[in-house]
């Protein structure tokens, strides 16, 4: 199936066709992108056009770690993607460094498919570089414009990334690739998932090689420990 980028001006250009059920915007089989998560993305164009329209001036904006130039990976669309199978606990075992996670080791989720939403409920947690056990609830879900395997991560803290699974065999890894483009400059996170909590496994084995055939460097993934302290509560 031909590769699709997440681009900033696709989403925006997009027009769903919103109904309201119980509170919530939702469509028929996909959810659609909520006033919330499209007030983030607007703020982070913003940012980026400050950034990219004033290389060298005395106000231009700290740039953010995580902001890099280039261009987002032209990652596959995993097909016939199930949900449903999809959901259970994942653990993180090798991660691109990101801000937006509060925890840098035992780092676990819970997806609970929801067939109404068409989509998870999850919940994440870990410990932080503290040792202090933190936990994030948001949703993560199919978008109206875009195939199943190709969701959005709808978090209260989080910007409105998109979530690709460029790769699962459901039972053992997935490798999921999130990235946003805007002209010369991106921000790219991806993760390995394993259903057991352990590094060098198969896992991430799989995703090394999926993702180096996606043109996303492996060599800038950093191991999530996963030790014998580690309580996993998500």
């Amino acid at each position: 199936m031909k590769a699709q980028r997440t681009s900033l001006d696709s989403a925006l250009k997009s027009k769903p066709v919103l109904s309201h059920k119980r509170g919530k915007y939702t469509s028929r089989k996909h959810s659609v992108l909520n006033p919330t998560v499209t007030s983030k993305m607007l703020r982070f164009i913003v940012l980026l056009s400050a950034i990219v329209g004033c290389v060298v001036c005395e106000d231009t904006p700290d740039i953010p770690d995580f902001l890099e130039k280039g261009n987002c990976a032209k990652v596959g669309i995993f097909p016939k993607f199930d949900l449903r199978r999809y959901s259970g606990r994942w653990y993180q075992t090798e991660i691109i460094k990101n801000a937006y996670q509060p925890y840098t080791k035992c780092i676990n989720s819970f997806y609970d498919y929801s067939e109404p939403m068409f989509g998870f409920n999850v919940r994440t947690a870990g410990l932080s570089p503290e040792g202090e056990h933190k936990k994030l609830e948001g949703k993560i879900y199919p978008t109206k414009n875009f195939p199943a395997s190709h969701m959005l991560i709808d978090f209260p803290t989080v910007m409105g990334w998109p979530y690709e699974v460029v790769d699962t065999d459901y039972d053992t890894y997935s490798c999921a690739y999130s990235c946003v483009d805007w002209n010369a400059y991106k921000t790219e996170f991806a993760f390995v998932f394993s259903r057991t909590p352990e590094n060098n496994g198969p896992a991430t084995a799989k995703c090394k090689a999926i993702f180096n055939k996606h043109g996303v460097d492996f060599s800038k993934f950093l191991t999530v420990p996963h030790t014998d302290d580690c309580v996993y509560r998500a």
